[in-house]
């Protein structure tokens, strides 16, 4: 079943840095299960602002085990949604939240000890911190290892907790701050987590070659670096995870990206969209994602960054044939599967027939 929105209500919103806040929801009992989630999945949360309807994703920041459902919100500049959650969301403020999704998840545990690093930086802890939680407290034997990346020491989301964490597992959780904007004792820990910083880190602090996953998190310039150290230092692909909070490219997260050169997306064309099982057609404007012609249409298809990054809107291609612009979270398995982000695909046939529901 596509993810659904639900109206739910503002718990608890607590400021984490001068430009972050976490929001924790009340979850109904008849809601439970649907918002169950698993460590490194994320919320879209959807309000109407300025008469738009923004809709944006969040990572839950909470362990599985900690019997809540929270989210944290580091304000952006311009950001609409960022902006609004810091300066005026609530406790008792209903707010639509789409069900849990995301593929950013630990490896399933096959029982005894194993090595887990993570790299992040900025909001980019989110994620992380949820898997940190959930593998420190289930995992009695495993250890984690985080090299967290930020300006300065006030600017560390979540610096008291993980601060407590460490308290707590003292032989099994490792910290590195990282700061760009300020000397720390160590030459290392100053400065940005470039690849030769990355290099030296994962072979004397925390040898990579070690590890049974590595996590990766945050903008995607900072990923594609720790990507290319981690393979000049010979790590297997398959052990490392990504998850884009920004395009690698540095260009915004929510612009349009046109089609590639030479991809015929220039003329109408008519879409089938099969989602919770209903087939509806959805005429497409030349140059148009599948998408914005949902939107245009009054289809509620799932969507959210609409910048290719967060997944939301993965279909597949059950006939014809899309341009999609940009892939920074669809699996190459998923590709070559015909899967594809419909808020990234333009129809290159005048037909197409996309299935939300297939896995």
């Amino acid at each position: 079943m596509s993810p659904r929105f639900h109206a739910l209500k503002v718990k608890d919103v607590r400021r984490e840095t001068a430009e972050a806040v976490s929001i924790s929801f009340e979850v109904p009992e008849e809601l439970r299960e649907a918002y169950r989630f698993s460590a490194g999945q994320y919320l879209t949360l959807r309000r109407m602002i300025g008469g738009e309807d923004v809709r944006r994703s969040y990572s839950i920041c909470a362990g599985e085990d900690d019997g809540e459902l929270r989210v944290a919100v580091k304000k952006i500049d311009g950001g609409v949604f960022s902006s609004f959650a810091n300066e005026n969301v609530s406790p008792g403020d209903e707010i639509d939240v789409m069900t849990p999704s995301g593929r950013f998840l630990l490896p399933q545990h096959e029982g005894g000890k194993r090595t887990l690093i993570a790299i992040a930086a900025g909001s980019g802890i989110t994620p992380v911190l949820a898997m940190i939680r959930t593998v420190l407290t289930r995992e009695p034997e495993s250890e984690f290892y985080l090299f967290y990346g930020n300006k300065t020491a006030q600017s560390i989301i979540f610096k008291e907790e993980i601060e407590n964490l460490k308290d707590l597992f003292p032989t099994r959780l490792g910290v590195f701050h990282v700061l760009s904007r300020e000397t720390q004792d160590v030459d290392m820990l100053s400065g940005r987590l470039d690849a030769d910083k990355l290099q030296v880190l994962l072979t004397h602090a925390v040898p990579a070659k070690d590890a049974d996953g590595i996590f990766l998190c945050g903008p995607g310039e900072m990923i594609e670096t720790a990507t290319g150290a981690l393979s000049a230092l010979g790590i297997d692909e398959g052990r490392i995870h990504r998850e884009f909070f920004t395009p690698a490219d540095g260009s915004a997260p929510h612009a349009p990206k046109p089609a590639h050169d030479g991809a015929d997306t220039d003329h109408a064309a008519t879409a089938e969209l099969i989602i919770d099982g209903t087939r509806v057609s959805v005429p497409v404007a030349a140059g148009e994602t599948i998408v914005d012609a949902a939107i245009r249409a009054g289809i509620e298809a799932p969507y959210s960054c609409k910048g290719g990054m967060c997944c939301t809107c993965r279909a597949k291609v059950e006939s014809g044939e899309v341009d999609m612009a940009v892939n920074y979270s669809l699996e190459p398995w998923e590709v070559d599967a015909g899967f594809v982000l419909t808020c990234q695909s333009r129809p290159v046939s005048k037909t197409v027939v996309l299935d939300y529901d297939a896995m």
